[in-house]
């Protein structure tokens, strides 16, 4: 088992119970290791001129449109993550702002973002953190998700509303900045894809899913849309043979979480939105095919 997405290459021992199930997320940083892409098959992946002459729009109204999403920065390393509800309100992955002992990967983080073509960088309120876990590389990979407050709200920036529900077999669009691979790292990609199986599950309804987008290193944290709402966030990738361009298959994908349950909640309540009512999600058994698979990675980008 290796990483996971935020950037970062690292690697990890097996524990008794991880050989046992073959699969376990990153304990360790132990130096770099050159896994730049997990690629479905074909790398569909497109930028902003491409997505702009696809769907004949100027490209100054899709980087308005997209302005909430930018890149999370923690001392050396960074993720992505995206404005949700309010302009001073950030989700991502709590892998993005915790490392792999469990500690803050720096006394301050930033939130990068361009606005009206110019690029501005915020603090993060680093009191206001709330996570899932906060020792994510230790817990279920569902539980790797954040909420955090900026220092002070984003002008100009039209945040994401949050998708009312999330089905299997949804069509997403993973649109996130960050990718290690990906031109400057900082520029966008858009790539359209589907919620293909439910690979983890918490008790408040909160469920994992694998997705066959292709995803690159530092964008973990990324958002997964339907439309313009924002549905789950990109966490990590499992594969048995993770330099291999294969196709989607329960032992080689990436997974996202979706905003469901205390996500959810987490998100209105920095918000400061009326906590709402827990929405019946039907009960779905995990895919359990995905625990012969050998590697996993969850990790910062480190530039």
């Amino acid at each position: 088992m290796r990483r996971f997405l935020l950037g970062a290459a690292v690697a990890a021992g097996f524990s008794a119970a991880a050989q046992a199930h073959m699969i376990q997320d990153v304990r360790g940083l132990l130096g770099p290791v050159a896994t730049p892409v997990l690629v479905m098959g074909t790398d569909n992946r497109i930028g902003l001129d491409e997505f702009a002459a696809a769907h004949a729009m100027q490209k100054a109204a899709i980087q308005n449109a997209r302005a909430a999403s930018g890149l999370v920065e923690c001392g050396d390393a960074h993720g992505a993550g995206q404005l949700t509800l309010k302009d001073n309100v950030l989700t991502t992955a709590a892998h993005v702002l915790f490392d792999e002992r469990g500690f803050q990967r720096a006394r301050t983080c930033d939130f990068v973002a361009q606005v009206d073509g110019a690029w501005t960088r915020t603090p993060l309120d680093m009191s206001s953190i709330t996570v899932g876990s906060s020792r994510p590389y230790a817990a279920k990979a569902v539980n790797d998700w954040a909420v955090v407050r900026l220092m002070r709200p984003l002008k100009g920036v039209q945040p994401y509303e949050l998708a009312s529900k999330v089905d299997l077999n949804e069509e997403v669009e993973f649109v996130s900045r960050g990718h290690s691979n990906w031109r400057d790292k900082h520029d966008l990609s858009f790539e359209n894809c589907h919620l293909r199986n439910v690979t983890g599950e918490a008790s408040d309804g909160r469920r994992e899913f694998a997705f066959d987008c292709n995803t690159g290193d530092g964008a973990s944290g990324g958002g997964v849309f339907i439309g313009r709402q924002l549905s789950a966030i990109l966490v990590g990738w499992r594969s048995n043979d993770p330099m291999k361009n294969s196709p989607f298959s329960p032992r080689h994908y990436n997974f996202v979480v979706a905003i469901e349950g205390a996500f959810r909640q987490a998100v209105l309540r920095a918000a400061e939105m009326p906590v709402e009512p827990p929405v019946e999600i039907a009960k779905t058994a995990p895919d359990k095919s995905g625990e012969s698979v050998k590697t996993s990675s969850r990790s910062a980008a480190h530039p």
